[in-house]
């Protein structure tokens, strides 16, 4: 993926091989299709924290290749709204974290020149917020009335059954095999949000890797413990 000004880089696991789609099978679908050029002007995606929209936003990047960019805006919150420029010469522009910049007049001013660009020359615009395009606290009508055009999407977080599922999905995608018991495990006795569990597999698989071990209960909780 191209950069921009600051050195970004997708998640090696961030795909939608790895993204477990229960619940949010029509959202997973649409990006799928805009990833191998389906019409459409993109969507907004909206829900809690650590349910997945940035994996989807990275994803959907991934899929489409060297033509899109990911834009974590949580990120540029000091910067210049100029990074923007440009950008709309991309197939794909999928923005992170958009209320971050909301209520700041260059920032909008900057988004909406942006998104007509996009969507005048028929791109794609994927933004991911813990907020609706309703919700969002957006100055600028114009910009708003343009993003409310997005179809919205609503993420729904994991059960308690699919959150095992799902990071056996994530595991198998690393090559690791992850028991059913391992995997219920490491849910209830870590933070139970898909990021921290996440990240927690990472480690494990580090760890796994380097003392040539299964991810058996005992392992685990020699990783957790500091044995």
């Amino acid at each position: 993926m191209s950069q921009l000004v600051l050195p970004l880089r997708l998640s090696d696991h961030a795909v939608f091989g790895s993204f477990l789609s229960t619940g949010n099978e029509t959202l997973v679908a649409l990006l799928g299709d805009l990833a191998h050029g389906a019409d459409g002007p993109g969507c907004w995606l909206w829900g809690p924290v650590a349910t997945g929209k940035t994996h989807l936003l990275q994803a959907v990047c991934a899929g489409v290749g060297d033509r899109s960019v990911y834009v974590p805006l949580a990120q540029f919150t000091a910067a210049s709204p100029e990074l923007l420029d440009g950008l709309a010469s991309r197939d794909l522009v999928c923005l992170d974290d958009l209320s971050n910049v909301a209520g700041d007049a260059a920032w909008e001013n900057a988004l909406f020149d942006l998104c007509n660009q996009i969507l005048d020359a028929d791109g794609y615009l994927v933004v991911a917020d813990a907020m609706s395009p309703r919700e969002c606290p957006i100055a600028l009508a114009d910009l708003k009335s343009r993003l409310l055009r997005l179809p919205t999407f609503h993420v729904h977080p994991l059960a308690e059954a699919e959150r095992v599922a799902a990071l056996q999905l994530r595991a198998m995608h690393r090559g690791l095999d992850l028991p059913d018991d391992t995997a219920s495990y490491l849910i209830s006795r870590s933070r139970r949000d898909m990021a921290s569990l996440y990240e927690l597999l990472d480690k494990l698989d580090l760890e796994a890797l380097r003392a040539q071990r299964r991810l058996t209960i005992p392992f685990v909780r020699s990783v957790l413990h500091g044995n």
